[in-house]
């Protein structure tokens, strides 16, 4: 049986653990320090024991450049989730496409995903997405331009946000 990796790094937007398969690819990610928690959001197809890592290498490398300022640093790195759904995971893929310092309302999300009338779905994708940061669910908003929700808070959400416009000189 494979074995799942975990890392918890500090950030400034608190602790980020991160699963990542033994082929790197990134499973979960979330501003817990809970890894088990963490393990609940990955498709059962993913899930194995976890073993504690102290540094993932080039996934613990990208988020460190993410944070000190290189905002396609995560771009790179490998996710890997699963859904029963096609639009979930073309909706995820999608996701990556959105450009720090560019957020999308869920509508505007919808339409990049091809499915312009599919907003709930949108959302969903949002809300299902176990690999925060990496699939930066954080870049889209309300259509009024609200926050929305976050799984990890709000807090964190708005750090996030101003983190990438602090970078982008905005």
């Amino acid at each position: 049986m494979t074995e799942t990796h975990a890392s918890t790094m500090r950030t400034p937007a608190g602790p980020l653990t991160i699963l990542a398969g033994p082929d790197g690819a990134v499973h979960a990610a979330g501003f817990t320090p809970d890894a088990e928690a963490l393990l609940g959001l990955v498709h059962p197809r993913l899930r194995a024991p976890v073993r504690t890592r102290a540094d993932l290498g080039p996934v613990t490398a990208a988020v460190r450049s993410y944070l000190d300022g290189d905002l396609a640093a995560i771009d790179g790195v490998p996710v890997e989730q699963h859904t029963d759904g096609a639009f979930m995971a073309h909706a995820w893929r999608t996701l990556r496409q959105v450009k720090p310092g560019e957020p999308v309302t869920y509508t505007g999300y919808a339409e990049l995903a091809g499915r312009p009338r599919a907003i709930r779905a949108a959302a969903a994708a949002c809300a299902r997405n176990a690999a925060a940061l990496f699939v930066p669910c954080h870049r889209v908003l309300r259509t009024d331009g609200g926050l929305g929700g976050y799984r990890w808070g709000l807090p964190v959400k708005t750090w996030l946000l101003e983190h990438e416009r602090r970078q982008l000189g905005e």
